[in-house]
């Protein structure tokens, strides 16, 4: 048994032998009444949410435009282990960091014309997701800043960068390059007073700051040009670029920030995936799109994705308790 699923085998013990001291053994269609010992908070953008088909169904009647659906890690966890911690999922598709610390943000839903009409868009503003926490919080995940770096619109670059090319060079690279470090420095300061402002309102809480997985392979050959389901007209080079000087550097941003704040620990998603990204036979992570041309992607994680997340996550949830 590998030592993710031990802990998963572990968590559910735990979260039994609770229930059974606390005397919650439920008869056959009871719903348990005892509230969890733990109060956990789960703030995030899309990779925490879930968004897409493939991670789930939306599941909040009416919709907030937040797009949380039922396969996402937040979710999974609860499922595994609600015995143990309470959760209170606030995390939002195209969050950025400053609507996660400080900012009500207006949620998209499925809203990306002229691809995707969302029929209920626009949405009413959601609270900044720091207003989740408190006094009372124990641990909170945050998963956060692919867009305030702004790898949505880099990918849209690249997309018709490399079609104008014709899969040849690094136009993207060539367009888009000199930017980087600025967009890379803003992630690593909103960051750090993302955690600050958390660190403020719930003092006691353990923050667990979650990593992205790996997206792109280490070789980038391993993706067929034009394959919309992988990363459509992007050209090699310019996946080689945005895996080394974007992705990779952005998950190194956030581990940095998590090191300066004693109470906080980052969960690293990226190695556990290297061999499941966009272009893997096995996929933790869907391309443009999921199946072309009706389930589209924008490159998130699907279920499987999310459970290895979550497996991540329980491990480390369970360490701030042990």
């Amino acid at each position: 048994m590998t030592r993710i699923h031990a802990a998963r085998a572990v968590a559910l013990g735990t979260a039994t032998a609770l229930a059974t001291a606390l005397g919650i053994v439920p008869s056959a269609g009871a719903q348990p009444t005892a509230k969890a010992e733990y109060q956990w908070v789960a703030l995030g953008d899309s990779y925490t949410a879930g968004v897409i088909p493939a991670s789930g169904d939306t599941f909040e009647v009416p919709r907030d435009g937040c797009e949380r659906t039922d396969r996402s890690y937040p979710q999974v966890i609860d499922r595994d282990l609600g015995a143990l911690f309470e959760l209170t999922n606030v995390s939002c598709g195209a969050a950025t960091i400053e609507d996660v610390s400080f900012r009500a943000q207006q949620p998209i839903g499925r809203h990306l014309p002229p691809l995707v009409e969302d029929p209920d868009y626009p949405f009413p503003p959601v609270p900044p997701q720091s207003e989740a926490a408190g006094s009372d919080t124990d641990v909170i995940t945050v998963g956060v800043g692919g867009n305030t770096l702004g790898f949505a619109e880099l990918l849209l670059q690249c997309l018709r960068l490399g079609g104008d090319a014709g899969g040849v060079g690094t136009p993207c690279r060539d367009a888009q390059s000199d930017g980087i470090r600025a967009r890379l420095d803003k992630v690593g300061s909103d960051y750090e007073e993302l955690l600050r402002v958390l660190h403020e309102r719930a003092p006691k809480a353990k923050i667990l700051a979650v990593g992205y997985p790996t997206v792109i392979p280490g070789n980038a050959a391993d993706c067929e040009y034009n394959n919309f389901e992988q990363f459509g007209s992007v050209t090699p080079e310019d996946l080689d670029w945005l895996r080394k000087d974007v992705l990779e550097p952005l998950n190194a941003v956030i581990k940095a920030a998590a090191e300066t704040h004693d109470a906080t620990v980052f969960v690293d998603l990226y190695e556990s995936s290297r061999d499941h990204s966009v272009c893997a036979a096995t996929k933790w992570v869907d391309g443009i799109f999921t199946q072309v041309p009706d389930q589209m992607a924008f490159v998130h994680p699907n279920a499987q994705g999310h459970r290895n997340a979550a497996d991540h996550v329980t491990e480390a949830l369970l360490n701030t308790i042990s």
